[in-house]
């Protein structure tokens, strides 16, 4: 991360709180959309009277193309200029929503949420690496905690902007508000935000490892979402499962002879690291893939509007913010393996509640119990879980480990969004038929209850708490979260605190 003394910021300036405002607005605009595609799941299989493998499809496209692409972004901002890649993600991801708000079908609309992806993938590394080549490094605490408060606020506004759009116009409205968004991003960016770069990016950006580990993605997602419904026995689904693995597998030998890899495997030598992203990815596969059916089950099962849907996961976004840092001053007193076994543990207790929703939907009793108890685990659980994965690391290599934790929880999201519902039962028509929906959530409460078990079990078993001779020689900052929510899922968590912005 570079800056020089006339392009770095004092965050009471006029100047610094314009970057902030230009950094904050972009990274919402990926975050907020994630949430309202979620509430809006229902209305749009409605009408375009498609299949749940379709509306798997939109949100999986999205998160596909973002997940896949995220490290390399992080690569083209610091070799070429963080401020240039993330307007050039602005405005695709501008475009690409106006794409989304006209899609005459399903077919048009996954297409175009692969391309919003793929904006969101050049945007969301730069926001936060902006912050920390801008401003001077006695303010950048200040400023990240702004914009990570600011990003709880953004996190916190759009389930209820959402379902208001949704309920009272038109679900396109959830994508149209994203254009005069970018156009403000991008007016604030090009007058205020200064550019920079790692002047230590000079290798050659690893485009091949990029493209391998996308297209197995593709593969490994196409074949679990399309066998179910298509048959095992088709040759497509099965061609293109054998061929994502194929393609995973030769991502791996890639990475370990590339001279700059995007995701360098020898992180993954130390157990802490990679007992906390197996952990991760774990967790954040209960999460996103119950989450992706949530909105569903209030809407309709408990016949909940989409503005009241998006209202209801609230009190998750309010128990997140008034927590977490708590949580992460915890883990730092007295290390991080009690809260990253109990709170899986505590996140089981709140998936399990959810499967008590059911065609009443009482918020009080049914609703609201499942939520708190689910935002308490995840407030309790990813503190610790983040600063594990970076004190694993050397403090030079913590923002790659941050960055590889987030692909890790984003991936985790969207293979649980492919597997889950056939998993627990789902078939093409149950969003349908509120019976036949209702009895496959419970099952998939139950089955994202039990991985949540699985790794709280693994945490106790693997972690180990850093000496104090260890904690008393770190030196790097108190970070929040790798990730900013159960991905392919509502954002239900703020944005948080990576240490170069490759996860925003």
């Amino acid at each position: 991360m570079t800056s020089s003394p006339d392009t770095e910021l004092r965050y009471s300036s006029a100047r610094g709180r314009w970057v902030l405002l230009a950094t904050v607005l972009g990274s919402a605009m990926a975050s907020i959309d994630a949430t309202v595609v979620g509430i809006a799941l229902p209305v749009i299989g409605r009408d375009f009277h498609t299949s749940l493998s379709s509306l798997q499809w939109v949100v999986t496209a999205y998160t596909l193309t973002l997940a896949g692409l995220l490290l390399f972004a992080g690569a083209v901002g610091d070799k070429y200029g963080r401020r240039r890649v993330f307007l050039i993600g602005v405005v695709w991801f501008a475009l690409a929503s106006v794409l989304c708000a006209a899609a005459p079908d399903a077919p048009v609309l996954i297409a175009a949420r692969a391309l919003q992806g793929i904006g969101a993938a050049l945007l969301t590394p730069g926001s936060l690496a902006i912050i920390e080549a801008s401003f001077y490094p006695d303010d950048r605490g200040k400023a990240i905690g702004a914009w990570s408060g600011l990003s709880g606020v953004g996190a916190a506004i759009g389930p209820f902007l959402g379902g208001w759009l949704i309920q009272a116009v038109s679900w396109r409205l959830i994508f149209v508000i994203n254009v005069p968004v970018a156009a403000l991003v991008i007016a604030v960016s090009l007058r205020h935000v200064p550019e920079s770069r790692d002047p230590s990016a000079t290798g050659p950006i690893d485009v091949v490892g990029s493209a391998l580990v996308t297209a197995g993605l593709v593969g490994l997602t196409y074949g679990l979402i399309e066998g179910p419904s298509a048959g095992w026995g088709k040759a497509g689904p099965l061609a293109a499962l054998i061929a994502g693995v194929v393609l995973l597998v030769a991502f791996v030998l890639w990475e370990r002879r590339a001279a700059e890899p995007i995701m360098p495997l020898d992180m993954f030598a130390n157990a802490q690291f990679s007992t906390a992203n197996v952990a991760t990815f774990v967790v954040y596969a209960a999460l996103g893939g119950v989450f992706f059916l949530l909105p569903i089950q209030l809407e309709v099962v408990s016949g909940y509007s989409a503005l009241e849907a998006g209202i209801a996961l609230l009190p998750v976004t309010v128990i997140m913010l008034l927590l977490s840092a708590r949580s992460g001053d915890l883990s730092q007193r007295i290390g991080p393996r009690l809260q990253m076994t109990v709170g899986p543990l505590v996140i089981a207790v709140g998936l399990a509640l959810l499967a008590r929703i059911g065609p009443g939907g009482n918020y009080l009793t049914e609703v609201l119990p499942a939520v708190a108890v689910f935002g308490l685990g995840l407030a309790i659980n990813v503190a610790p879980l983040t600063a594990t994965v970076l004190g694993a690391v050397p403090a030079e290599h913590a923002g790659t480990a941050s960055a590889i934790n987030n692909d890790v929880a984003r991936a985790a999201g969207l293979i649980a969004v492919a597997v889950l519902p056939a998993a627990a039962g789902l078939s093409e028509s149950s969003y349908l038929h509120p019976d036949q929906f209702s009895a496959g959530f419970r099952m998939a409460s139950f089955i994202s209850a039990g991985l949540c078990v699985g790794g709280g079990i693994l945490c106790a078993v693997f972690i180990r708490n850093p000496t104090k001779a260890s904690r008393s020689r770190a030196e790097r900052p108190v970070l929040h979260c790798a990730v900013d929510a159960p991905p392919a899922a509502p954002a239900l968590a703020p944005a948080t605190v990576p240490s170069d912005g490759s996860a925003a």
